[in-house]
C-alpha cells in the first residue's frame, strides 16, 4: 500500500552580491514562511558573490552556477549578450524549476533569457519550448514607477536630501522586458526620518526586503499545484 507526499516546490535564485536576501529565502524554507520549498541551484554572475559562499553553507548544501558576461563573450567569439542571457536561461531551465527569484540579480534580462523560460522560443533545435510558462519575479528597492535601475537607493536618498521626496520603498515585481516595470507583487513604502544617513535608511530597507522576498515568493509558489509522490 502506497501513501502520497508534497513534492517540495523548486526554486532557482539568482544572484550577484553578498546574498542577504538570498539568505532570507534559505532561512524560511519548509517554515510556515515558505513550506514544502526548495532551492535547487543558486546561480551568480560575479564568481567573489558571497551568496555562493551561502548556498554552499546552507543545510543541506544548495548547488551553486557561475557565468558572467564578459568571460563568456570572450570565450566565445561572435556570441551575444542576448546569447549570454540565452545560455543563462538553459542553466536555469536544466533545474525544471517552478519560480526564478531575481535576488540582487545586477544584470537586465533581454528576450534571450525571457523567451526561453516564458515558452516563446525552444531551447534549442531540437527540443520543444517549455509548456508552461516559468514565472520570473525580481526584488527592487523602490516603488514602482520611481527610480528604476541601478542605484535606486542611492538615487532615492539623493532625492530625500533635495527636499524632493519623504519616502521610498522597495517592491517585489514579476519580469517583463522593460526594467523594473513588471506586475507588482508587493510594495512596501520606508520612510526616511531626521537624521537618516545613506547607511542607515539603507539599513532598514533591507530588513523589508527580507520579508517581501518571502511573501512573494510564497505566493507565486501558492499558485502551483502541488504534485504527489508516491511512497
Amino acid at each position: 500500500m502506497s501513501s502520497s507526499s508534497v513534492l517540495p516546490r523548486r526554486i532557482v535564485v539568482l544572484i550577484s552580491g553578498s546574498g542577504t536576501n538570498l539568505q532570507a529565502l534559505i532561512d524560511a524554507l519548509n517554515t510556515p514562511s515558505l513550506p514544502h520549498a526548495e532551492i535547487t541551484l543558486v546561480l551568480s554572475n560575479r564568481k567573489a558573490a558571497y551568496g555562493l559562499t551561502r548556498a554552499k553553507e546552507a543545510t543541506p548544501p544548495i548547488r551553486t552556477a557561475y557565468l558572467a558576461l564578459q568571460p563568456y563573450l570572450k570565450a566565445n567569439p561572435g556570441k551575444t549578450r542576448d546569447d549570454y542571457d540565452a545560455e543563462v536561461a538553459k542553466i536555469v531551465l536544466q533545474e525544471s524549476p517552478d519560480l526564478v527569484v531575481l535576488a540582487g540579480w545586477m544584470h537586465v534580462f533581454g528576450d534571450g533569457f525571457l523567451d526561453l523560460v516564458y515558452g516563446i522560443k525552444a531551447p534549442s533545435e531540437d527540443t520543444e519550448p517549455v509548456k508552461k510558462p516559468i514565472p520570473v519575479i525580481n526584488l527592487h528597492p523602490a516603488l514602482p514607477g520611481t527610480f528604476d535601475g541601478a542605484n535606486a537607493i542611492e538615487r532615492a536618498y539623493e532625492a530625500y536630501q533635495k527636499g524632493e521626496i519623504k519616502h521610498s520603498g522597495v517592491m517585489m515585481h514579476k519580469v517583463v522586458k522593460a526594467v523594473d516595470r513588471g506586475e507588482p507583487l508587493i510594495v512596501r513604502e520606508v520612510a526616511f526620518e531626521d537624521g537618516d544617513t545613506l547607511e542607515s535608511f539603507a539599513t532598514r530597507l533591507h530588513k523589508v526586503e527580507w520579508e517581501i522576498i518571502v511573501q512573494a515568493t510564497k505566493r507565486m509558489l501558492d499558485e502551483v499545484k502541488p504534485v504527489l509522490a508516491e511512497t
